[in-house]
């Protein structure tokens, strides 16, 4: 199986005041397609710099990452955001959707983004609503909307690029323990379906659902267990 995700030494260095923090100190780590991986780490250990450099949110101050085979390290800001686009799928703690937008517009976001025409747009973010199992409140906006719907949002609007990874932030971190069941319930069938999932998380019980679990601290990496 191939990997989806290669870091080879990175490191990522912040400059604060006279103090370097090194965020991330040489992690070398690869993450195989159609696998369930979950990051795990206390506040402060890297998890959060870790996951922004996989997503291509940031670059790494040395070092190399891969993305589905495609080298980021020494992409501009249009080529990131490019493979942002096209093979990443980001899912938040607090949702992160337009309050302005309806459910379908939300979830129809990065193909506009991307050129889509209008109807195919709506076509593909009604098929991914009614997926997560919200074609009854594609009109809705987010503020008419429970917190497991809003997740539920931002999950359809994740796929609807067919990413060929998923980053899922603390994605039950605000939502109650039931609430989250449903939302790990979802993540879990679209593993089944072949999907590669990314978990970020600090709580140790959600991780050892995944089939592999990484652990950060101090910007290097811990343990990896499978």
């Amino acid at each position: 199986m191939s990997e989806a995700i290669l870091l080879d030494g990175v490191t990522r260095f912040y400059e604060v005041g006279d103090t370097t923090v090194h965020a991330l100190d040489g992690v070398s780590l690869a993450i195989e397609e159609k696998s369930f991986t979950a990051i795990v780490g206390p506040s402060g250990s890297g998890k959060s710099t870790l996951m922004a450099l996989i997503g291509c949110l940031d670059v790494p101050t040395s070092g190399r990452i891969l993305i589905d085979g495609e080298d980021t390290s020494g992409m501009d800001d249009d080529e990131l955001a490019y493979i942002r686009n096209r093979k990443i799928g980001f899912v938040f703690q607090h949702f992160s959707l337009l309050p302005k937008l309806s459910a379908l517009d939300n979830v129809s976001l990065p193909l506009l983004y991307r050129g889509t025409g209008s109807r195919e747009r709506r076509e593909k973010a009604e098929e991914m609503l009614e997926r997560v199992g919200l074609k009854d409140r594609m009109k809705h906006r987010p503020s008419e909307l429970s917190g497991g719907q809003k997740q539920r949002v931002a999950i359809a609007r994740a796929l609807i690029t067919e990413p060929a990874i998923i980053l899922a932030d603390e994605p039950t971190g605000a939502l109650d323990s039931a609430t989250g069941r449903e939302v790990m319930d979802i993540f879990h069938s679209l593993h089944r379906e072949g999907h590669t999932i990314v978990l970020v998380t600090h709580d140790q019980k959600l991780a050892s659902e995944c089939s592999r679990m990484i652990g950060i601290k101090d910007g290097r990496v811990e343990y990896d267990a499978s």
